[in-house]
This record gives C-alpha cells, sequence and structure tokens, in this order.
C-alpha cells in the first residue's frame, strides 16, 4: 500500500462474503496536534548490550538507515474484536469456522483508520524520513532515514558498540513519539543490528561415553517415516500434492542441486512432483537478493531438504531476504510472504532470540505477524530453541541470565516445535531398534524408537548417570568432574520454558511479563501458571551425543562436505532447526487430505492431546518403543529432561563447585526443566504418529 493509496477516500469494511459481520473501520486516534515537545517513552526497547562498557560512540548523523520497520497499532476495541473473530476462526460450532480472512480485509476491517497512518507517515517525513511503503495489512511501514532523523523524530541517539570483539549498531535509550501518535504507533521494531541466532547445533565429535562408539545409527528420510510411520500416509497416497511449504531464510541455498541429490540418495525422487523454489518475495518491505550468507545457508538446505522428507511431493520455496542495517531479512521476507494477494498456506522459520534480548517492539512485530497469518490460516511453525531454557545465553558455555523463552516462538499464534533424542543407548537397546543394514534408501530404523528429551549438557541427568554420576551439579557432580567439563562443554538442548518477558519493561526483569495462556493450552501436565508455554510439540533434534543425528547434503566448500559417497560421511547436524520444518511437512500431508488450508493448528494438537491424555494413557508412553500402541496420536515422552549447566545465582542451583544446573529455585534441585506425564516443558505433548495425526484431524 502506498501513501497515494492511503490518502484515497477511507475505506469501510463491507460484510466479507456473508461470513463475517461488518465492522466500521478503526476509530481515528490521532484527534490532537502532533508536538514534538509533548513525548511518550515507548519503554523496553533498548539491547542489553546499549551500555557505556560498550559504547564507541554516536554514528555520523547522516549515516543512512534505510527500510526501518516501524510497528503500527489497532485500538484497544478493534485489537479485541480481532482477537475474537480469529477465536472464532477456531470454533467448530461457529459460523466463521475456516473463513480466512486477505491480508487486504485484514487491514480494512481491523487496521488502523487511514487517517491516523497518513499522519504518521506525514511525521515521518517532517524529520526526514522516507516511507517507502505499508502493508497490506496497514500494520508495519517501510521507513527509511538517517540517524539524525532517528535522533530527530524518536529522541535516541544510534551509536556503534563492540560486544565481545563484534562491531554492532543500536540505539542507547528508549525511543520516544509524540503523545499524539501514541495510539497509532508502536514502536520502531529495528533499530540496532543484533540479528537472532539459528537454531542448529553441527555434531560434536564426541571422543567419550555415550557418543563416542565407532557406531553411529544417523538419521535418514527413510527412518524418519519409520520411526514417526509417515509409510502409510505415503502408501495411501498422502504426500503433500499440491501443497508448498515455505521455509522463511535470510540466504540463498548455495546449490539447489544438493536437495535433488539429497532426494535421489534417500528415494524421494520418485515422488515427481516435488519442486523447489528459491524466491526473494516482494511486498511493500524492500527485499533485496541476499546472496549466499555464510553461517545461514547450512540449515537453508537442511530445512528444504527435511520438509521434503517429510512432504515428498510437496513444493518446497525457500524465502529469503537480505538484512539491512537494522531489520532481520527473515522477518522481512515473513511480512512480505503473509501480505502477499496469495499467501502460502504452511510456513517455517528456526531463528531464535530471547524474549528480553528481543524488546518490547520486537517481541510486538512477531506477535502481530503471526496472529495475522492465524487470521489468513497460515500455518507458522518456529523452532523453539537449542539451548534449553536459557535463551538468552546463546553461545555461552554456561548459563548466566536466567530462565528464558525464544521470543520468536513464544506467541499464542504460531506453533513452537521442541527436540528430542532417542533413548536406546542409554537403555543399550541399539540392535533392537536399528538394523546392522541399511536398506537400498539407507534406512535402518526398524520401528519406532523410545525418544528421551534432547539435551547434549552435562547437566543432564541420564549423560550424568550413564557416566557413573548420581547427580550433574555439585564437586563431585558431573558437571564439575574432568570428564564432563572436557566431553559436554556445550549447552545444546531442546528449548522450552514459559513466556516470561515478552511485554513490558525488558530492562527491568521485575516489570517483564509473558503473554498469557490460550485457551487452548490446557492439557493433562500443563501448569496453571497463566502463561504462553512452549514447546507445544517436538520431533528428534540429536546431534550424536546418543549416537544419532540427521544427515543432509551441502556441498558449500566453505562449510559443507561434497555429497558423495557413503551419506554417513555427508554433512550431520541436529537441533530444532529440522524439527520445524518436518512439522511443517507434515501439515502440507494434513492440508492435503482435509482439501483446506487449517491455519493455526494448536488448536486441534491440544483437543487430540486432551483425548489422549486426559485420563493418563501409559500405552502411549514413549518408553515403550516398539511396545507402544499403533492407535496413538502422541508418544508422551517421560523420561529425562534438558537441563543446562549454569553459573552465577540467576535460576542456578549450584551447592558447590564451579557449574550448577538451570533450576526453578537456586536453593534446591529443580532443575528447567523435566518430563514427565503428558505436556511438559522438555517436549511439550511430545512427538506424533504421522498417519494417526493425519487420520484423526
Amino acid at each position: 500500500m502506498t501513501l497515494k493509496d492511503i490518502a484515497r477516500s477511507a475505506i469501510v469494511a463491507a460484510a466479507l462474503g456473508g461470513f463475517h459481520a461488518a465492522l466500521a473501520a478503526a476509530p481515528a486516534t490521532v484527534t490532537q496536534p502532533i508536538n514534538d515537545r509533548q513525548t511518550v517513552t515507548l519503554p523496553g526497547n533498548t539491547r542489553p548490550e546499549a551500555r557505556l562498557i560498550n559504547d564507541r560512540g554516536a554514528l555520523p548523523a547522516d549515516f543512512r538507515l534505510d527500510h526501518m520497520m516501524l510497528l503500527l497499532k489497532r485500538p484497544p476495541a478493534t485489537e479485541a474484536a480481532l482477537t475474537s473473530f480469529i477465536d472464532s476462526q477456531y470454533d467448530p460450532a461457529s459460523p466463521n469456522f475456516h473463513h480466512w480472512l486477505t491480508a487486504a480485509q485484514l487491514g480494512e476491517t481491523y487496521g488502523p483508520a487511514e487517517t491516523d497512518i497518513a499522519a504518521v507517515a506525514t511525521w515521518l517525513t517532517a524529520h526526514g524520513f522516507t516511507v517507502n511503503g505499508i502493508a497490506t495489512s496497514r500494520m508495519t511501514m517501510d521507513i527509511s532515514g538517517t540517524a539524525a532523523a532517528v535522533n530527530s523524530a524518536f529522541h535516541t541517539e544510534m551509536h556503534r558498540l563492540n560486544v565481545a570483539g563484534v562491531s554492532h549498531i543500536a540505539n542507547m535509550s528508549d525511543p520516544q513519539i509524540p503523545a499524539a501518535l501514541s495510539g497509532v504507533v508502536a514502536g520502531v521494531t529495528s533499530l540496532n543490528d543484533f540479528r537472532p541466532h539459528m537454531n542448529f547445533e553441527p555434531r560434536p565429535q564426541y571422543t567419550g561415553t555415550p557418543g563416542g562408539g565407532t557406531k553411529h545409527y544417523a538419521m535418514v528420510p527413510a527412518d524418519l517415516a519409520t520411526i514417526y510411520n509417515f509409510n502409510p500416509a505415503f502408501a495411501a497416497g498422502i504426500t503433500g500434492t499440491g501443497q508448498t511449504v515455505v521455509v522463511i531464510q535470510v540466504t540463498n541455498v548455495y546449490s539447489t542441486a544438493d536437495w535433488t541429490k539429497f532426494r535421489s540418495e534417500f528415494g524421494l525422487s520418485k515422488y515427481s512432483s516435488g519442486s523447489i523454489k528459491q524466491v526473494h518475495p516482494t511486498g511493500s518491505n524492500s527485499c533485496g537478493n541476499p546472496g549466499v550468507s555464510i553461517g545461514y545457508q547450512t540449515a537453508a538446505i537442511f530445512e528444504a531438504e527435511w520438509a521434503s522428507a517429510a512432504a515428498p511431493s510437496a513444493t518446497i520455496e525457500v524465502a529469503s531476504c537480505a538484512s539491512t542495517a537494522t531489520t532481520f531479512g527473515a522477518l522481512i521476507a515473513l511480512q512480505n510472504v503473509i501480505n502477499a494477494t496469495s499467501p502460502p498456506a504452511i510456513v517455517s522459520m528456526s531463528f531464535g532470540t530471547c524474549e528480553r534480548a528481543n524488546g518490547t517492539t520486537q517481541n510486538a512485530t512477531y506477535y502481530a505477524t503471526y496472529q495475522q497469518a492465524a487470521g489468513e490460516g497460515i500455518s507458522v511453525f518456529v523452532s523453539s530453541g537449542d539451548i534449553g531454557a536459557a535463551d538468552c545465553d546463546d553461545d555461552q558455555q554456561a548459563a548466566q541470565l536466567g530462565i528464558y523463552v525464544n521470543g520468536l516462538a513464544s506467541t499464542p499464534y504460531n506453533v513452537a516445535v521442541g527436540g528430542t533424542d532417542f533413548g536406546d543407548t542409554y537403555s543399550g537397546k541399539n540392535a533392537t531398534y536399528w538394523s546392522s543394514t541399511n536398506s537400498s534408501t539407507y534406512g535402518s530404523a526398524k520401528s519406532y524408537v523410545p525418544e528421551i528429551p534432547w539435551d547434549d549438557s552435562c547437566a543432564s541427568g541420564l549423560i550424568a548417570d550413564f557416566n557413573g554420576y548420581k547427580t550433574a551439579y555439585g564437586s563431585n557432580g558431573f558437571c564439575n568432574s574432568a570428564t564432563g567439563e572436557k566431553l559436554y562443554p556445550t549447552n545444546a538442548a531442546g528449548g522450552g520454558g514459559p513466556s516470561n518477558c515478552a511485554t513490558g519493561n525488558i530492562t527491568d526483569p521485575a516489570t517483564c511479563r509473558g503473554y498469557a495462556k490460550p485457551s487452548w493450552q490446557k492439557v493433562r501436565g500443563n501448569p496453571a501458571d497463566r502463561a504462553r508455554d512452549i514447546p507445544d510439540i517436538s520431533l528428534f533434534a540429536g546431534t550424536g551425543v546418543w549416537n544419532h543425528f540427521y544427515i543432509f547434503c551441502d556441498s558449500d566448500p566453505t562449510f559443507g562436505t561434497p555429497c558423495t559417497g557413503a551419506p554417513i560421511n555427508w554433512s550431520n547436524a541436529g537441533g530444532t532447526s529440522f524439527t520445524a520444518p518436518i512439522m511443517a511437512g507434515i501439515q502440507a500431508l494434513v492440508n492435503e487430505h482435509q482439501h483446506e488450508a487449517q491455519g493455526n493448528p494448536n488448536p486441534v494438537y491440544y483437543k487430540l492431546a486432551n483425548t489422549e491424555y486426559g485420563n493418563g494413557n501409559a500405552n502411549c508412553n514413549a518408553i515403550l518403543g516398539n511396545g507402544i500402541s499403533s492407535a496413538c496420536i502422541f508418544h508422551d515422552v517421560d523420561e529425562g529432561g534438558m537441563p543446562v549447566s549454569c553459573i552465577g545465582t540467576l535460576s542456578c542451583y549450584r551447592p558447590s563447585g564451579t557449574y550448577g544446573v538451570l533450576s526453578t529455585s537456586d536453593k534446591s534441585f529443580e532443575p528447567a526443566y523435566g518430563s514427565g506425564l503428558g505436556w511438559d516443558f522438555a517436549t511439550g505433548i511430545g512427538t506424533v504418529n504421522v498417519y494417526n495425526l493425519v487420520e484423526n484431524w
């Protein structure tokens, strides 16, 4: 939408096809003259790193900050009306059930008033900004300006920072806006260049137990199909035909030939309608071609490959945009995708930043983006994270900052996909579940394999026990042993925990608030904490600590491996960047079988889980392995947990020794978090029997 469009006469939303009650366009909130001397502060929008110790001085006044993103907001009554309408779209008893809206309908019916948007645009222009575009939904604006323009309009200086030897730019104080605009401007989404991290972990070269054995049982597509029971669906012709899965990225893949090689080697090329596209989605946000971005492209190719393993007849679309000086390219791509005239039905994204570091406006932007997707009938799958419940401690050997979750995965409008590992090595039953020889497509799994939460940390109770230690914590605990410190220094583990800092002033944890618990998140095991809890569902994500990991084809000479010879020698890794696109592929099978888009799958997941777990169901316990009931939709993972090691005093139980265990208490051992019957923070409602999920949807 352009400024010319906004300047046209006001649009009044009509009844949409008879199923949506007419709602007048949102009332104007800009009713007073805009006075730059009468301002309000937008709290919680300064990065924790923007401190004097990291400060390297102000950016030059003429420093260009192109294609920043400004988030708008609706009046409270309009927001409440939209929330209610989306709820009705997921209520089978409602006449609005599955009556999805377009981005244009959302903008016309629930967007801010046109006069408000025009007032914001005029104010920005007066301060030297260029308004490049306005989203069809009317919720974001693409703006460009200089550091001086930021200072003039938002009363905050942009500085250079040096954080642990890495250069960054960021605002040094919370932005301010004229009070007259406070009813329509939510904040500036992007005022820094700190990027979300990728949620995948390369396989370490373990040299001790349990992962140091010479025998490895790697995951290939045939194993995925056996373990999670895809094969009956495939045999029935449910393979993703006619479906598109969009994988959101900030890079191009190195070579689409790798995707083709992966499918050919693992027997997927027989599904001839399967294809891959690489696109740079256009829209109101400028989308530059990112090229092959070192450090990101590895995930781009394996996410495309493993989404295709789950839905081999589907089109896999890698949608990527280049990041700007302040705006993350994946967010640009996602915004353009959901605001398109014909958006896809399924989207996967595998990045993460903890809620607190994200900041209030970035959290609100992802919330609004996923909310819009839910209203359009788009299923959004997001990896829950790879650092257990310590998502703010990315790349740290031990957690120091306490319990936080991935802010890109914690909204009520997306599926947060967590991670498991296989428990056969722990129980000494490799031969029970894996054949000594491979099939023609390299599969060796014999059946469903017992699962445990994915946790590579020395804080894992199962790893400590396997190595002969009673505890992971304490001077005599495993994390403080020579073996624990040397062989298990990583804190890689499936992400999970309660939303606790999505709103409020993130610079003051005491004022942080998480998202409220959605009405559908009620199931045995889920705590009465009034918070949105993640993950929702999980799949295998191991990196090799128990001798299991994913194989993929990535011939990029920088980080990859030639896809020649036996696939066991190809690239391999783990993490929830694998699980999100696989669940997205599973959704493609559901949509194909249902003949329509399903939107946010969580209400159905939890309804089915309530049926299975309502009175307890020991027959669906993952520890049963090949003895699990064939009628189960979900595998209930209740052995082990996903705590990580920690230092300091924030949520760290450390009675003695250097390292403790992340805990909900620093006075007693209450690991964050263990698994249990039904839902738990380690694996959500567990993992899935794909055929049963499709048939019982």
